[in-house]
């Protein structure tokens, strides 16, 4: 039985393969949203961590540390195969049952699930703002999620390496940038 969290982040990843698709050869240095990372530092990031849930999820090695490089020299053919490890490893029995071990500590299952969406919708984003794709994101699913971190402590995630303080942003404006400068990226320029 698909979970939301599940059927959200298999909606993610497809937001992504898609602005992925998209990004030209000639764009992989341009600056993103996240300060000293370029499209291809922040789709490597991106893609190195889908590696390493995925093999945390199913007890196997990544086979690589998640700054290594994991596009290598086709950064789009990195991506689907990093997407295809991640859906496949989220759509096992008891995926969100477990203790899944991430950088800072383990949490629970349910609670990994949400981090990952994050990574991958906020990610996406990302990407898609870097490489004028905005049409390609998706603007329910990035509600959804901003909707659910208003709702939690959010503050605890609120440090260095993770996501900054919250920036303004007008209420009218798309879900994706409401829920980015909630993330504390600098929306207001771009």
């Amino acid at each position: 039985m698909m979970t939301p969290v599940i059927d959200q982040i298999g909606r993610a990843l497809d937001m992504t393969a898609a602005i992925v698709k998209g990004i030209a050869h000639d764009r992989l240095d341009d600056p993103t949203l996240c300060p000293g990372w370029d499209v291809r530092a922040e789709l490597n990031h991106l893609v190195g961590g889908m590696r390493i849930f995925a093999a945390e999820l199913t007890g196997t090695d990544a086979g690589a540390a998640h700054e290594d490089d994991w596009l290598g020299a086709d950064p789009q053919a990195a991506y689907t195969l990093a997407a295809d490890l991640d859906r496949v490893a989220w759509h096992r029995p008891g995926a969100l049952d477990g203790t899944v071990r991430l950088g800072f500590g383990a949490v629970p299952g349910s609670m990994a699930a949400l981090i990952h969406l994050t990574e991958v919708l906020v990610h996406g984003a990302d990407l898609a703002l870097a490489t004028g794709q905005e049409h390609l994101i998706d603007e329910e699913s990035c509600d959804e999620l901003l909707t659910i971190m208003r709702g939690m402590d959010f503050d605890a995630f609120r440090r260095p390496g993770m996501f900054g303080p919250a920036l303004p942003a007008a209420d009218e404006a798309p879900a994706h940038r409401r829920l980015l400068a909630f993330l504390g990226r600098d929306v207001a320029h771009r």
